[in-house]
């Protein structure tokens, strides 16, 4: 089997866009060639390959050509220009009910799907079981569809197409509707078919999932391929856009909202040195305000990179103003190494009041706090600058990725986060006990 699942192109989708209806019937007709119509470029020279056994995110705003790509790799389109190759058997969501037939019963759209995928009835029926388990509607797998909720369509159809063993697996924001329970069950499946080398294809606005699951990301945007690259590279280009879009669409609202102000705690320090930051590729910087060191410190006041969970820090975020600025925010993300966002940190959560600095003072935020249990291994913090609350704010700096840690948890590890708890033991005649 070619190492290769998917390879696209150079590939594009262009829609012929009539005014009227009746053009179409002009411009057919017409002997001198005449266009009536105006091309529409749904996709342009797209070019990609994903591995076997990879999983791929694609990200951009609606309307940037997500969709359409994911149709012309399952053959439901055509490309107008370029090569598509696609090597394995595809099962894919693309949307809800697609393939489906609301009159049938959520049984008989499973052989529906099942013999659409080549499968026999015998193979099919073997596979009956394990999807009945996954989608768990109950007595409305007897139903037709038609009278299925969006969040039962959305369960037997994910159910059918991870469990009839594809290749490669496609998914277009399937999860959204679904439960948060539904959710959890869907990602554990995705790590099962990873370690059975499928290949996925994963489409999603949350960028939190993307990072967690993907190892390269295609960014697309107005039709057009951004960037394809490793994921931590893909998001963080995206993000900072976000950001800019983001700052410009707050940046005046900030101006009216009424402000409290957080005091220093004491006059200007003398002599003092930090140890100095080098920021990573993409991250967000502002001529305003910079960022010149970012460290944590133990109880004993010295700086360290490896932390004991229990134990008192304080996480100093350094800044040096080129500016007159009011209303500013101090913060930092603590990430897993897969991009998993456990603490979002900022002085404006805290205290629900901003800071002001003069042009050329120094500030130095300090959040003092206690580890929680969090599970040992690797960690990455990002600090950030901003100005306005927490609700509407403009990003002035952020730091991606900039520091790394380590964690050390002598117990069991066996989640992300443990909590402490007081175990208590009681008794009870059966006899006494009522169950409502």
């Amino acid at each position: 089997m070619s190492e290769i699942s998917i390879d696209i192109q150079n590939v594009s989708k262009i829609y012929k866009l009539y005014d009227k209806p009746i053009d179409r019937l002009k411009e057919s007709m017409s002997i001198s060639k005449k266009s009536y119509h105006r091309d529409f470029h749904a996709l342009n020279n797209i070019s990609f390959n994903v591995k076997r056994g990879e999983t791929v995110g694609i990200i951009g705003k609606n309307g940037s050509g997500k969709s359409t790509l994911l149709k012309i790799i399952t053959g439901v389109l055509s490309p107008s220009s370029g090569k598509v190759n696609v090597n394995g058997r595809v099962s894919a969501l693309l949307e809800l009910g697609a393939g489906f037939n609301l009159e049938f019963t959520g049984i008989q759209n499973i052989y529906l799907n099942g013999t659409m995928m080549g499968y026999s009835a015998a193979e099919v029926e073997s596979k009956i079981p394990a999807i009945i388990e996954f989608a768990d509607i109950g007595d409305f797998i007897n139903q037709p569809v038609k009278t299925y909720s969006s969040g039962m369509f959305a369960r037997l159809a994910f159910a059918v197409a991870i469990n009839v063993e594809p290749d490669i697996l496609i998914v277009d924001e399937a999860l959204s509707v679904g439960d948060i329970f539904f959710q959890n069950k869907c990602f554990k499946k995705f790590d099962e078919l990873k370690e059975k080398n499928t290949t996925i294809i994963f489409v999603s606005h949350d960028i939190g999932s993307i990072r967690q699951m993907c190892s390269r990301v295609l960014w697309l945007d107005a039709s057009n391929q951004i960037i394809y690259d490793d994921r931590e590279i893909v998001c963080a280009q995206y993000l900072n856009k976000r950001f800019a879009e983001n700052n410009e669409m707050n940046s005046k609202l900030i101006e009216s909202i009424e402000y409290s102000t957080l005091e220093f705690q004491d006059e200007i320090k003398q002599s003092t040195k930090f140890p100095k930051v080098v920021p990573r590729e993409n991250s967000v910087f502002s001529e305003k305000v910079e960022i010149v060191s970012f460290f944590i410190t133990n109880s004993s006041g010295n700086e360290i990179e490896e932390l004991d969970v229990d134990e008192l820090y304080s996480c100093h975020i350094i800044t040096h103003a080129k500016e007159d600025l009011s209303h500013l925010i101090a913060g930092f993300v603590w990430e897993s190494n897969k991009g998993v966002s456990l603490f979002a940190v900022n002085s404006y959560l805290g205290s629900g009041s901003n800071f002001d600095v003069r042009k050329d003072e120094v500030v130095e935020i300090v959040f003092s706090f206690s580890l929680p249990r969090i599970m040992k291994g690797d960690y990455l913090l990002s600090p950030a600058i901003a100005q306005g609350t927490q609700d509407n704010h403009v990003t002035l700096t952020w730091l991606t990725n900039v520091k790394k840690i380590i964690v050390n948890n002598s117990g069991y590890n066996l989640s992300l986060v443990e909590i402490a708890t007081d175990t208590k033991l009681h008794k009870y005649n059966r006899e006494c006990i009522e169950l409502e």
